[in-house]
């Protein structure tokens, strides 16, 4: 270490009493972070790209500093589906500080990184008073049955108004209309449990009957519309 001539000539000054770091809560306990490996928690992070073009939310569950489990999803850009494939193998095993230092492909995840680095390092995480926080794997009850993100989509323009295209519950196919045009509920396909049915022998059709559901007043509508044709 290179002193400059001026401190070189100071006399020395104690520095008195030691003040620590103000401790954080993790996973049920108070802790005095001083190095990466004293960090734990689950949470979620959202990023997004330099075009805001599209966005990212990430879940990672960091255990003793270490990625131990990666959430990737992301919507609007067809390149960072593949982005978020690389992110998934590049995320896990790295320290919180490596992943934040490390190119994950796409700049919404990049940000999303960022985000999530600064909530988990002060104490901000979704575990924060969980004893022993969440185990790997936690993240894929957000995902629900099917294991799906969820995802809203809908498109609407002032001459024709709203069209449903997808609801939590999964991909509309009609859109239930009053006789004053108006929404009164939709038909949907959750296409997880279709997918789950159809990989267990069912026949498609079937399952497809078997994934269809309803939300609203449908039954009583006086018409149906298709929300991508109609």
């Amino acid at each position: 270490m290179i002193y400059s001539t001026e401190v070189q000539n100071m006399c020395p000054v104690a520095k008195g009493a030691y003040h620590g770091p103000a401790p954080i809560p993790e996973e049920g306990k108070w802790v005095q972070a001083k190095e990466i490996k004293d960090i734990s928690g689950l949470t979620h992070g959202i990023g997004w790209c330099a075009p805001q073009q599209g966005a990212c939310k990430l879940t990672l569950n960091v255990k003793d500093g270490v990625i131990e489990e990666a959430l990737v999803e992301t919507i609007g850009c067809s390149g960072m589906t593949h982005s978020a494939a690389m992110a998934s193998e590049i995320l896990v095993g790295k320290t919180i500080l490596e992943a934040l230092n490390t190119d994950l492909v796409c700049d919404a995840i990049n940000t999303a990184m960022r985000e999530l680095f600064l909530q988990i390092v002060y104490g901000r995480t979704q575990t924060a008073f969980s004893e022993g926080g969440l185990p790997i794997g936690a993240s894929l009850e957000d995902l629900g049955k099917g294991l799906r993100s969820q995802v809203g989509t809908m498109m609407a323009t002032k001459a024709k108004g709203p069209r449903y295209l997808e609801m939590a519950e999964g991909y509309c196919t009609r859109v239930a209309l009053n006789k004053d045009n108006e929404i009164i509920g939709y038909e949907f396909v959750n296409l997880g449990k279709m997918m789950d049915a159809i990989k267990k022998g069912v026949d498609a059709g079937e399952a497809l009957e078997q994934a269809t559901g309803h939300y609203g007043q449908f039954d009583a509508a006086v018409k149906y519309i298709d929300p991508r044709h109609e």
